[in-house]
């Protein structure tokens, strides 16, 4: 979508500014906290209203924007990391201070989808470009200016593709979902599903394990006790519940890659290493390394030009063990 450039000022927000004041240490760059504002000297001021210590992706994906956001790039960036991965109202906060102080682009990865719109709506009123990254919101296109991220549908029809293909018909499998709510876990059931929609395997379940290895170990331990040991295939929505899949799956006396082979997505050094040592059997990278193209989308944003609703970032698979060597020779995982 085309945006005008940012007008300097706002107006009104009297009882937002009321509920910032007392938030205006929950960004941090360099010490500074997000109550300095915008237009310090020549810089641009980008308030970051991130997802904060969450695994290796985000990680990699947070310190790729820092990275990119930096003074001699003529940025200020305040990064807000919410309280915990799945604290939506400290993100809220966060949001409402870069708002009052005037920042002058927002950029956002949401803990949930929902409850997004009014935050949005106020940041237009603003005139404060708003740019998703990683994770969509349920709230009409028209209150941002694009999403940046790897395409999640994509990725995990690629894991479903490899199992339609390895895999027979009743051959039985159980699906490690990340945090109930997020776009990203919506996004890669659907592009599972549809993708092994014709293969005719049967799906044992599917839960949460909230992308940490030790629940993802826990939840296997459970689902093979309950099913036996007849579970052929585990696909993990992340690696590192793939890692803990892997890890139940040994101490059932079973052997990962052999007796029940584990896809992930993500890409991180851990599950490449995992692949390489024949721990895990499929790993479709989500690219966390977007900084760059999230700076364009800023600088085409603030100059009024047009920008893409949805920017695709490139991902690549890996399903073998020489797969996975040859992937950490070239310095790809995170």
């Amino acid at each position: 979508m085309a945006l005008n450039k940012r007008m300097l000022g706002m107006v009104g927000f009297i009882g937002v500014g009321a509920l910032a004041l007392g938030l205006a240490g929950c960004a941090t760059t360099g010490g500074d906290d997000a109550g300095s504002g915008g237009g310090e000297g020549d810089l641009t001021t980008v308030g970051f209203v991130a997802v904060g210590p969450e695994g290796g992706w985000r990680n990699a994906n947070e310190q790729a924007v820092k990275d990119a956001f930096t003074e001699d790039a003529g940025y200020d960036l305040k990064y807000a990391p919410a309280a915990s991965p799945s604290d939506q109202k400290s993100q809220l906060d966060a949001f409402s201070t870069f708002v009052n102080d005037e920042v002058d682009v927002i950029l956002l990865t949401a803990t949930e989808a929902s409850g997004w719109e009014d935050s949005l709506e106020l940041a237009q009123e603003a005139e404060i470009p708003v740019i998703l990254l990683d994770r969509g919101v349920d709230a009409s296109e028209d209150l941002y200016v694009t999403r940046i991220a790897p395409d999640n549908v994509q990725v995990a029809a690629s894991v479903g593709s490899w199992a339609a293909e390895t895999f027979a018909s009743g051959d039985n499998y159980f699906v490690l979902e990340g945090v109930p709510g997020l776009s990203v876990v919506n996004e890669r059931n659907e592009g599972f599903d549809e993708a092994v929609a014709d293969a005719g395997l049967n799906k044992v379940g599917a839960q949460t394990a909230n992308w940490k290895t030790d629940e993802g170990k826990s939840v296997i331990e459970t689902v093979l006790k309950a099913n036996n040991n007849d579970i052929q295939f585990i696909f993990a929505q992340n690696d590192e519940m793939g890692i803990g899949a892997a890890q139940a799956v040994s101490d059932a006396g079973l052997v990962p890659g052999t007796d029940v082979k584990i896809a992930t997505i993500d890409g991180t050094t851990g599950a490449l290493e995992a692949l390489a040592a024949g721990q895990l059997s499929f790993v479709a990278q989500y690219n966390p390394f977007f900084g760059d193209i999230a700076v364009d989308a800023v600088e085409k944003a603030l100059a009024g030009d047009s920008v893409e609703s949805t920017i695709i970032v490139d991902s690549a698979t890996f399903d073998s063990a020489e797969a996975g060597e040859a992937a950490l020779a070239d310095g790809l995982g995170f």
